[in-house]
């Protein structure tokens, strides 16, 4: 049987599962209230930490699903994310506009990667 690993577990959710060779992060969010380049730019350095963590980096991310409060704020975070993403290695992606859990968040990602051999 292959053992399941979870980081930062709580009892509703954890922040990341490894298992089978992959990683799923839960949605990452930034500090509630600050503008959308500082929430990406944060909610991508905690995807570099719990990659990191996972034994992987962003170059091994399969998949990444954006969620934006705000579909008018897509440019400005597109332009923190394509300053982050490894060009040559970037995932299949989606972006939509949803209500986040509150008001203040701007920018939820979650993605799913492939531990390094």
């Amino acid at each position: 049987m292959t053992e399941i690993t979870r980081l930062d577990k709580g009892p509703r959710m954890s922040q990341a599962v490894i298992h089978g060779g992959l990683v799923w992060l839960a949605g990452q969010v930034g500090a509630p209230g600050e503008s959308v380049t500082e929430q990406t730019k944060a909610v991508l350095a905690n995807i570099d930490a719990l990659l990191a963590r996972a034994g992987t980096d962003k170059s091994r991310l399969l998949n990444a699903t954006i969620w934006l409060a705000d579909m008018g704020d897509f440019a400005e975070m597109n332009a923190v994310w394509d300053a982050w993403v490894d060009p040559q290695n970037a995932p299949a992606r989606a972006t939509g506009e949803s209500a986040l859990a509150t008001p203040d968040y701007k920018v939820e990602i979650i993605v799913v990667a492939a531990l390094k051999d």
